[in-house]
């Protein structure tokens, strides 16, 4: 329910932690942006255009990531917020309409849309936080803002120089995931203090899990929709019945335990999780839209040799969301399970022959080196159960 616009703008420690409604459309439309990221990753002839797409999915992505900070600090129920909600959902969609014609110069709509999300969102927060004199928040807000507004320059001049324009880019998305590594270091405001960090809620981490549990859905969205514009035989079947095993295998992967490294960290080091969760994730992020990717192509073409840009996308993508993982636990202080996540050295080693092999054969490999990292046995026992379900630890 929406509440007046004169309360209080900053979340109340004591306030509800379940996400609104509006942040699970805020989700879902992001989600369909990243789908459009893969199918045209699947498009992608050369791995320099794949690398262009690549940097768009980070900017999608950032975007996602600093507005769900938004309403971790400052309540969701509030207009203002629902308002940047809905501003950064029309950036999102115009991000993710204006892809396909980034790489034919038509460049503009999509800075425009990033850096119009982004600067929108902080020049409603500074004009509230000051109108509502609460310091502490506003000089938080102009940190952010100032460094889009800085990295903002660099996206729009990347748009009238075509030649450089990727180099230019990739510097100005650099400022946005390297300053706020630096908590946002600002002249005559420093940096945002580290105590700031430390006083989120649970609600920022499941709403990290909701958006790569949807996130997740795309593997099998994607090659559905070719799918559905392909005619119907057994391979290319099969080929579906592998991205949805791979689908849920990932989600396996992801879910264990995840709720319990959040909790453990947050009570050794307050803080950290709400600091590397855009960098681990994005890790996450990447493996999805390129598995995602990969089943766009393995269900078009399933038979037949498999090229090396298509390997690099069925072998890569569960590699990239496996590694990811790997390093969200360990930079939380969490044991890492390397003996399962050497399961994925599986498809490597066949990677000399698999050329040769059809798509669809490969990506079956994929699948069981994945079912290997979710069953294998570890001390202790299995860490799941034949449903797929997780089976409490101890210690």
């Amino acid at each position: 329910m929406t509440t007046g616009g004169t309360a209080a703008l900053v979340r109340r420690p004591d306030g509800s932690t379940r996400a609104t409604l509006l942040e699970l459309l805020f989700d879902v439309v992001f989600v369909a942006a990243l789908a459009q990221t893969s199918t045209l990753l699947a498009d992608q002839r050369s791995w320099a255009e794949s690398a262009s797409v690549a940097l768009m999915l980070i900017a999608i992505w950032w975007t996602w990531s600093v507005t769900t900070t938004t309403t971790e600090f400052y309540d969701p129920q509030q207009r203002p917020i629902q308002a940047i909600l809905m501003i950064a959902m029309v950036g999102s969609v115009g991000m993710a309409a204006s892809l396909p014609m980034i790489t034919t110069g038509q460049s503009l709509a999509f800075a425009l849309a990033y850096v119009g999300t982004h600067v929108t969102r902080g020049i409603i927060l500074v004009s509230t936080l000051y109108r509502q004199q609460h310091r502490a928040a506003m000089a938080r807000a102009t940190r952010f803002l100032f460094w889009f507004l800085v990295s903002g320059v660099l996206w729009i001049l990347g748009t009238l120089f075509d030649g450089d324009r990727w180099w230019i880019w990739t510097t100005a998305i650099a400022i946005d995931l390297l300053s706020a590594a630096a908590r946002y270091p600002t002249p005559w405001l420093g940096r945002v203090p580290l105590d700031q960090y430390d006083r989120t809620t649970a609600h920022l981490g499941e709403r990290y899990q909701q958006f790569t549990i949807l996130a997740l859905g795309d593997i099998i969205l994607v090659p559905t929709l070719e799918l559905s514009r392909s005619e119907f035989d057994r391979y290319r079947i099969i080929a579906l019945l592998c991205a949805f095993a791979i689908m849920l295998l990932l989600w396996q992967v992801y879910v264990f335990r995840a709720g319990e490294l959040l909790e453990t960290a947050e009570a050794s080091v307050p803080g950290r999780s709400t600091r590397i969760a855009p960098y681990t994730h994005l890790v996450l992020l990447a493996g999805v839209a390129v598995t995602a990717a990969s089943f766009d192509l393995v269900v078009d073409h399933p038979t037949g040799t498999t090229p090396a840009r298509w390997l690099m996308l069925i072998i890569g993508g569960p590699l990239v969301f496996v590694l990811g993982r790997a390093l969200f636990a360990y930079l939380l202080s969490a044991p890492v399970p390397w003996r399962r996540v050497a399961s994925q050295l599986l498809p490597l080693l066949v990677l000399p022959w698999a050329g040769g092999w059809p798509p669809v054969v490969v990506t079956a490999i994929v699948a069981l080196a994945l079912a290997g990292h979710v069953l294998a046995p570890r001390a202790g026992g299995r860490e799941t159960t034949r449903g797929l379900r997780p089976r409490g630890l101890s210690g």
